[in-house]
């Protein structure tokens, strides 16, 4: 039978007035209970939590008879007397509840040790309450107590006190649920009142806490609050105050399923916060996050694993990128430490190393240094990382928490260490390390790039003195309540350490009002901005018109090429854009062009012209208006005005009569100029205009743009002496933001003297490095002539007059050759005749049979913008995977026509007694005297019937295509007899010509910059050991660390190197011979000398002497392949003549002064 209830008395009646009595007790929800024996026990114990249940009355369970069995009463009892029994406190005359149940008693106990509030009684009802609805109507009666209330009062009211016993493990799932809906309605009711919501975060803990209860509607309730309180918190606030409270959370002993609810509360910061705010938390996240996926709970362990990865890989590092699986594994389990030290080892670390990364790395590099396990490989490629990571340090208060934890482990290094090898790499990488020691303790003054809380709450401080008009939250308690005070250091030091200064701006304007909006940017922003040295300037009437002022941030697919910089540009200005390959520098100009960049005025406003060179495709075949006339922006021009523009360029009437493809690159150049110049654009952005210019036009587009000073320009050009002449300022790429620097590049060069690269050829910064070529047949003299034109003769389909005309040359393998003259003269062209690209009409072109040529063409790009959906890597399989070059397959010379096919089907007679017969295929090749013969497979004939024929014969019988196919073959096979086609090698490769193996394996070519296709290209050419490397504007897309490189390469290579290209720098630095092409005549001239002070190193002696010495000696050989002859045996009359010779010979070296050479007898008749 259930408890009786007895009649419930009213809030009113029960906060009554209560006789003194000296017996009775005051309780803080208002009546009196007398103390009995068990309550004086109770408050007088050493312990006060701790309880006699066996005396008392108030706990002893009534109308329940023991002898009918409690667990049968137990079920029988209806659902409102769950948990509950009857009892009778001994309280005077006024009656009070009987239906609370002991935990409720518990809980009202404890409440009553609680000080009075505002909201004391509906907590006390909240108890009482008998459904849900009627709590959340209590709930909703607190809410409003806050209305007038800041959420300070959330401490002064004791909420965290009030939820902590709301929530205690025996009080009924109401009670509880009850709990999660307060802080659900509290943190609805502080959701934008920043910054009140900083007195919210310790109720992360409850609602945490109650994710592990068994009771679903708690959990359900207490999911409702985790998302309320995220809510309620800025996406910037996220990372320095949330996810602080969680790692804590997750650091404490709480039930392993509210730590599922607190990384379920990490992911979703992690997917709604700012990467760069969240890579400032790596040094506090990594640790905690792996100690939760090494938990003994399997559950827990597999989510904190998954976890930890997800969050790592927010990291923008190409270097570490394909490795954060492995790197995440090894942190989980120790044992994978020599696994990852390996893979690091072999990384080529390019990217600039920040804290984010050294948390990642550190703790496994610590445990390699420190483990008695660890091999003495292991060891040296522990401290090579080291030294390698510390290097990469741009700013050392990265490294600065992580130098002392490895210091004593590469100490031991060089102290145990048993080879000398690995201690003399230890002390490399101590000598670095020790260097970032003194530079992070260092008393300089110079500021570190990082800002620190105190720091940051003293320049709060400091200007909050400034605002005179209180807003919505008032200003006296920003001075004086730590809690906020706090949580504003820490969001403006967080966001000016990423200088995010419009988010800051905008931040701090809403909580101080509109009224300190002027404040807020002048002094606040402003003030920031001059401690991380970006002050925004300001506009000078002195410096002309400022037309673009505007914060940015750039990506391309998931790097961060500029992250919250700004962009300044000043009508008439000429910008030099300069940064390494790969900065963004070109995407940075597409954006601007295509209106995708924040803040940047619209067409209407600016119109902006992206000038590049670009492949027409299909537009090749329109004649020059018709191709400009195409352009929609151009729409409402006449083709008169079209025709004017391009004669003010230079474009006569019968250079207009041209199609777009039969231009060369510099004409190319100046029809987008004419273009740029019909749109009357106020931004020309110019991506290496002077690529393919000669220095004529060069002088004429410098002219250009210093007469035009109404328009503003944006250049990026590694041609330091265009840079020079034009620019009024250099905007230069440092550490993902854009650096101004007022002057031309010698001004830039003499502020910042690391640029010194832009001036010098080194390879400092990057090197490549090019395999050695392969020995030919017959040549045993470098000066001998491989290829040779003699009397050649040219022209194009249609052409008036030759391209060529009566040329001749000859090349070596120690050829240094530089191939000059004005644009649309035939430099082109007369490479391509050199290496059978194009076949003259007149004249012959002869070549050893075994040559192999490296061609990288003007246009060289478009062969590879064929495979932009496959990586380098890929791109060099397919490429080489049947053993030919596929690219050599695709030449003009090499394609068969209709009538060469007819040709070759006809049947001939070798003089073998066989007949006439047709050729089926060339399967073999051998040496005949000065020439070759090759093995012929007769169609309808049998292998045994082959026969070998001269290849004069062949050739002059009409299969010359057919013997030069087989020769590719032959010298493609002999080239990568020794090449494995394997991803390994090839990474290798591309590594030897700088371009970094992650973007050799993982980036697709339609991903990459300019200046890494003509790495690829190179590569390419240089894979089956070329003995001559022929560039066609080699310098048009390299930045001048590669340039430099290139130039260094080609400096020790020890093949044949011809050239086109006008930057006079690079050209003279290398090539003592230059043939001059000019109005379709080819004059050959050398030069005294190479200057070699264009190289920082000054040059190399012996490089010098032997790149000037002559280059072909001439003969009537075009293979130069000389045949050693047999010497004729000598009579026995001429070895007594010889030996009666060689006696005198000794006899008068006795008689000589002594220290007189002896000479030396030989076996040539000659010399002896």
């Amino acid at each position: 039978m259930p408890p009786k209830k007895h009649q419930q008395q009213s809030l009113e009646d029960f906060l009554g007035t209560q006789p003194q009595d000296p017996n009775m007790i005051q309780s803080p929800y208002g009546g009196y209970f007398k103390a009995n024996n068990s309550y004086q026990q109770q408050r007088t114990s050493g312990n006060p939590k701790q309880r006699n249940w066996n005396q008392g009355s108030n706990f002893k369970i009534q109308n329940a008879p023991q002898q009918q069995g409690g667990y049968q009463n137990y079920q029988q009892q209806p659902r409102s007397t769950y948990n509950q029994a009857a009892v009778t406190p001994n309280v005077s005359g006024t009656p009070t509840p009987s239906t609370s149940s002991v935990s409720l008693t518990s809980l009202n106990d404890k409440l009553g040790n609680l000080k009075l509030t505002p909201i004391s009684p509906l907590i006390s009802k909240i108890t009482s309450s008998d459904n849900i609805s009627e709590i959340k109507h209590t709930i909703k009666d607190i809410i409003a107590k806050f209305a007038d209330e800041t959420s300070a009062q959330i401490i002064e009211w004791d909420i965290p006190e009030i939820v902590t016993r709301l929530t205690k493990s025996k009080n009924p799932a109401l009670v509880k649920e009850a709990s999660m809906l307060l802080i659900s309605n509290l943190a609805q009711h502080f959701t934008n009142k920043s910054p009140q919501e900083a007195y919210l975060l310790p109720l992360f803990e409850y609602a945490l806490d109650s994710m592990a209860e068994k009771d679903n509607t708690v959990k359900r309730a207490a999911q409702h609050a985790i998302d309320a309180l995220l809510v309620a918190f800025p996406t910037e606030a996220l990372t320095f105050s949330v996810l602080p409270t969680v790692l804590k959370y997750l650091s404490s002993g709480a039930k392993w399923q509210s730590k599922m609810a607190a990384l379920n509360v990490v992911d979703r910061i992690r997917e709604d916060a700012p990467n760069d705010l969240l890579e400032l938390t790596f040094k506090e996240s990594v640790p905690i996050l792996t100690d939760v996926a090494t938990d003994f709970k399997p559950e827990l362990a597999k989510q904190g694993h998954k976890t930890l990865l997800d969050y790592v890989s927010i990291l923008d590092n190409l270097d570490l990128s394909p490795r954060y699986e492995l790197i995440v594994d090894t942190l989980q389990d120790p044992q994978k430490v020599p696994a990852s030290v390996k893979s690091l080892s072999s990384v080529t670390f390019v990217a600039e190393v920040t804290e984010p990364a050294l948390a990642l790395l550190v703790p496994i590099l610590n445990r390699s240094l420190n483990l008695s396990s660890s091999s003495q490989e292991q060891l040296r490629q522990t401290v090579i990382v080291v030294e390698n990571l510390t290097r990469l340090v741009n700013n050392r208060i990265e490294i600065a928490s992580f130098v002392p934890l490895l210091l004593p482990g590469i100490q031991k290094v060089v102290n145990t260490a048993s080879l000398p090898e690995v201690r003399e790499l230890a002390e490399k990488a101590l000598k670095v390390l020790r260097g970032d020691e003194e530079d992070v303790s260092g008393n300089s003054k110079k500021f570190p790039g990082r800002m620190t809380v105190d720091e940051g709450k003293y320049f709060l401080l400091q200007n909050l003195k400034e605002i005179s008009v209180q807003g919505e939250f008032p200003l006296k308690l920003f001075l004086k309540d730590e809690v906020v005070l706090s949580y504003l250091s820490k969001f403006l030091t967080v966001e000016a350490n990423v200088n995010d200064w419009k988010n800051l701006q905008e931040y701090l304007t809403t909580i101080l009002g509109e009224d300190n909006k002027e404040i807020v940017e002048n002094k606040f922003v402003a003030g920031l901005r001059t401690i991380f040295h970006q002050e925004k300037v300001k506009h000078d009437e002195n410096e002309g018109i400022e037309i673009v002022n505007t914060d940015f941030s750039l990506a391309y697919g998931s790097r961060m090429l500029l992250n919250k910089t700004t962009l300044r540009l000043l009508k008439g200005h000429r910008y030099g854009l300069c940064g390494r390959n790969g900065a963004g520098k070109s995407t940075l100009m597409r954006a601007i062009n295509n209106g995708q960049l924040d803040g940047f005025p619209d067409k209407d406003t600016l119109k902006t012209c992206f000038v590049e060179h670009k492949l027409q495709g299909e537009e090749g075949d329109l004649d020059l208006i018709s191709f400009i006339a195409l352009d929609e922006e151009l729409e409402g021009v006449s083709r008169d005005e079209i025709a004017d523009a391009l004669e003010s360029v230079g474009f006569d009437e019968e250079r207009r009569s041209q199609t777009v493809g039969s231009l060369s690159g510099g004409w190319k150049m100046k029809l987008e100029l004419a273009r740029a110049m019909l749109q009357k654009a106020d931004i020309l952005l110019l991506d290496e205009p002077t690529n393919h210019l000669d220095v004529g036009n060069v002088k004429w587009l410098q002219d250009y743009l210093l007469e035009h000073t109404n328009i503003t320009s944006l250049i990026v050009s590694h041609d330091s002496g265009f840079l020079d002449a034009v620019c009024t300022d250099i905007i230069h790429y440092e550490n993902k933001k854009l650096a101004y620097y007022k002057g031309n590049l010698a001004d830039f060069v003499e502020q910042k003297p690391e640029a010194k690269a832009y001036y010098t050829l080194t390879d400092s910064n990057a090197q490549m490095h090019f395999p050695p070529p392969g020995i030919l047949t017959g040549v045993k003299s470098r000066t001998k002539a491989v290829a040779k034109m003699t009397d050649v003769t040219f022209g194009y389909p249609g052409a008036t007059k030759p391209s060529l005309s009566h040329v001749s040359c000859a090349l070596s393998l120690s050829s240094r050759v530089a191939i000059l003259g004005p644009n649309g003269a035939g430099k082109s062209t007369l490479i391509k005749l050199l290496t059978a690209e194009l076949v003259p009409q007149e004249g012959k072109v002869e070549k050893h049979p075994n040559l192999r040529i490296g061609y990288i063409a003007q246009h060289a790009l478009q062969h590879v913008n064929e495979h932009k959906e496959k990586t380098a890597n890929q791109y060099l399989q397919w490429r080489y995977q049947f053993g030919d070059d596929r690219e050599v397959l695709l030449k003009e010379s090499r394609k068969i026509s209709e009538a060469e096919k007819e040709m070759m089907s006809k049947e001939i007679d070798v003089d073998d007694g066989r007949g006439k017969r047709g050729i089926e295929a060339i399967v073999g090749r051998q040496k005949l005297k000065k020439s070759f013969q090759y093995e012929i497979k007769w169609k309808f004939w049998q292998p045994k019937y082959n026969s070998w024929v001269p290849r004069d014969l062949l050739i002059s019988e009409g299969f010359e295509k057919l013997v030069q196919k087989f020769d590719d073959h032959e010298a493609s096979r002999e080239g990568l007899g020794y090449r494995e086609l394997t991803p390994s090698v090839i990474t290798k490769h591309f590594e030897g010509v700088g371009l970094d193996s992650e973007i050799a394996n993982h980036t697709p070519l339609g991903s990459l910059s300019g200046g890494q296709l003509v790495k690829v290209v190179i590569a390419g050419a240089m894979w089956n050991n070329p003995h001559l490397l022929v560039l066609d504007e080699p310098t048009n897309y390299l930045d001048r660390d590669s340039l430099g490189a290139l130039a260094m390469a080609i400096r020790e290579w020890t093949g044949g190197v011809v050239m086109i290209s006008h930057n006079n720098e690079f050209v003279g630095a290398l090539c003592p011979e230059q043939w001059i092409v000019e109005n379709g005549k080819m004059v050959q001239k050398g030069v005294a000398a190479i200057d070699q002070s264009r190289f920082e190193d000054g040059g190399s002696t012996t490089i010098t002497n032997s790149t000037i010495s002559p280059s072909v000696d001439d003969d009537d050989s075009p293979a130069n392949i000389k045949v050693k002859q047999r010497k004729k045996k000598m009579t026995r009359n001429e070895k007594k003549i010889q030996a009666e010779r060689r006696r005198l010979r000794y006899i008068e070296w006795l008689s000589s002064p002594k220290g007189t050479p002896k000479p030396v007898d030989t076996d040539d008749e000659d010399e002896d």
